[in-house]
């Protein structure tokens, strides 16, 4: 299809005026098909993009260029009409003056290349939780990422041509070619010259000069959180960085757990969990987001709004996440910035089979034992989410699956608890609103320099957070049967003792908890109520076969009084960031606090 094809004019001229500013040599209208994937394959192999892998099969491997390895959170900007609403947490520009930066950079910059108009659906196409996007680029690359990480179809275009709303996602790696110019294998543009911008009201997104990641796949980060997350206030759902899982009980009752970490918290390892709990099953909904709605039947339905995983691939492993690596096994992946091994296979660090050479992520030979990374830390695979061996058969059900239960947690070494039940869905907000990572250890006994993450949120919500923690606050206060809301929980695998050693065995075994947490939302499981929530009981979480000694559980399962003392104040300094925009609710929540551990 072309462009003078399209029948509503209103997506007609959209594209032309970009069509018209960027000048690209020829414009493609995205179908989705396999055939159209395996030429933006081909072709990103023939420029010298793409390596066809001998393993996984039907793979490929690319590396990009060395200062475009990542998000730029520093080049991320809320465009909203008045700075207020970007609030604290966000890089605010005004939305004119960063249209007419923009207009600039986009002049002719796809000159000598194709633009691509992806349609695609965050979300099973039928779902009534599902949102459209087009996004226009002049990347194969994204093209093919895109193909894999959402749901790319002439089903959409048809729909937005009958009217449907869609996110105008424009994105460009910022790199015209003159006519006899050669082009490289990964072009993008200076850091300086790198933008990745959002405009709530208008429900846009404009992405230039970076071909990596959520900075360029925009229906990553940018249109399922930050986009999204305005959409979900305006609308009254939620928009969030969560995993979904589907947990069974040897009984077969079956309980959906959304959970929020912060990075490098175990969140894709949970979801793919293998539990180590006989006759228990975890199955995976999805490992990064969950957008929320409630259902005709009053519970809080979720859909995992992704097609596919865009996993870290360093830490992951057969010990860490075997249901990736098989995942990833079956083939049909991208690996980006990995290592490639000589006789045709991937490679990153803490994989389980070390190679003695291969070719690191910028190109150098690499032996065993050099003392450099073969991958870089960022290193990404991008593979379907339906070659999951755990993948749940509800997974694209476009109803959604009910939430029983909200996770929230971070890397806290000292003071915070292994689990802690909400007290109620306030108490259980005002625990989602103090999500912390321990950046530095304190001294023994300390509490740590917190980083706060709310919800998971910190990069990700597209608004000002102290209106993000009133609209869950007014969501809960609006639900149409408050006792079929999700309960709460704050978990945390990461505590340690004195001498510096984990307390928990992690992975499988933190099926223990999900088990608790089970029981709590059927109204059982053993719990004490504490100054910070309600605690497993002693005897209350399943310990057999794990030999923890005595006072290793005391720590775990314990409230530490001085501890959480000393960390109020943080709290406070956390809170006084959002001034005026801090929901009442919240600080009477932390008062309560401070007087229930003054006790």
């Amino acid at each position: 299809m072309q462009l003078t094809d399209l029948k509503n004019p209103a997506l007609k001229s959209w594209l032309q005026e970009w069509a018209d500013l960027c000048t690209p040599d020829q414009v493609v209208l995205c179908d989705g098909s396999q055939q159209e994937y395996d030429g933006c394959c081909n072709l990103l192999v023939k420029v010298g993009t793409f390596i066809k892998l001998d393993a996984p099969a039907n793979s490929y491997h690319c590396r990009s260029e060395l200062s475009d390895v990542a998000r730029v959170e520093d080049r991320t900007f809320i465009c909203s009409e008045r700075q207020e609403d970007a609030g604290p947490t966000n890089h605010w520009k005004d939305p004119e003056e960063m249209r007419g930066i923009l207009t600039g950079l986009f002049k002719g910059c796809m000159k000598g290349r194709t633009m691509y108009v992806i349609p695609f659906s965050m979300g099973p196409v039928e779902s009534p939780i599902a949102k459209f996007g087009m996004e226009i680029t002049d990347s194969p690359y994204v093209v093919a990422n895109m193909h894999l990480m959402t749901r790319v179809s002439a089903q959409v275009t048809a729909k937005v041509e009958a009217g449907a709303e869609f996110v105008k996602c424009v994105h460009s790696v910022g790199a015209p070619l003159a006519e006899s110019q050669a082009d490289v294998p990964w072009p993008c543009a200076p850091i300086e010259r790198k933008y990745i911008t959002h405009f709530p009201e208008s429900r846009e997104i404009i992405s230039f000069g970076s071909g990596y990641g959520g900075n360029a796949l925009l229906g990553k980060k940018c249109f399922a959180l930050r986009i999204a997350s305005v959409q979900a206030r305006d609308e009254g759902w939620l928009a969030e960085h969560m995993l979904i899982l589907k947990l069974t009980s040897p009984q077969g009752v079956v309980k959906f757990v959304a959970a929020a970490f912060p990075s490098a918290c175990g969140k894709t390892n949970l979801a793919m969990m293998e539990p180590t709990l006989p006759g228990w099953k975890v199955e995976t909904i999805g490992d990064d987001i969950a957008w929320m709605k409630f259902g005709p039947d009053g519970r809080l339905r979720a859909i995992n709004p992704e097609a596919g995983f865009f996993g870290v691939a360093p830490g992951t492993s057969m010990k860490s996440n075997p249901n990736a690596m098989r995942t990833i096994q079956k083939g049909n992946a991208i690996f980006t910035n990995t290592a490639i091994t000589l006789d045709g296979g991937v490679y990153w660090e803490d994989m389980d089979q070390v190679p003695e050479e291969c070719v690191d992520w910028q190109r150098r030979p690499w032996r065993k034992g050099c003392g450099r990374k073969a991958a870089h830390p960022n290193a990404r695979f991008t593979v379907p989410a339906a070659q999951c061996p755990v993948i749940a058969p509800e997974w694209e059900d476009p109803a959604g699956v009910p939430i029983d239960a909200f996770l929230f947690g971070g890397r806290r070494a000292h003071v915070v608890p292994l689990a802690n039940e909400a007290l109620d869905w306030e108490h259980g907000v005002f625990l989602g609103a103090t999500m912390a990572s321990e950046m530095t250890a304190a001294a023994i006994g300390g509490a740590g320099q917190l980083r706060f993450d709310p919800f998971a949120m910190l990069p990700f919500c597209g608004y000002h957070m102290g209106d993000y923690f009133a609209h869950w606050l007014k969501l809960g206060a609006q639900a149409p049967d408050k006792s079929k809301l999700p309960k709460i929980f704050y978990v945390n695998w990461f505590r340690k003792n004195a001498s510096g050693k984990w307390l928990w065995p992690g992975f499988g075994d933190n099926s223990r908890v999900l088990k608790w947490i089970f029981d709590r939302c059927n109204g059982q499981g053993k719990a004490v109520p504490t100054a910070i929530g309600n605690l497993p009981a002693a005897d209350g979480l399943d310990l057999a076969g794990l030999a923890i000694p005595e006072e290793d559980k005391q720590i775990l399962l314990s409230v530490d009084k001085p501890g959480w003392l000393e960390v109020l104040p943080q709290i406070e300094a956390h809170f006084a960031k959002f001034g005026g925009h801090l929901p009442k609710a919240l600080a009477d929540q932390l008062a309560a606090l401070k007087a229930r551990l003054q006790k």
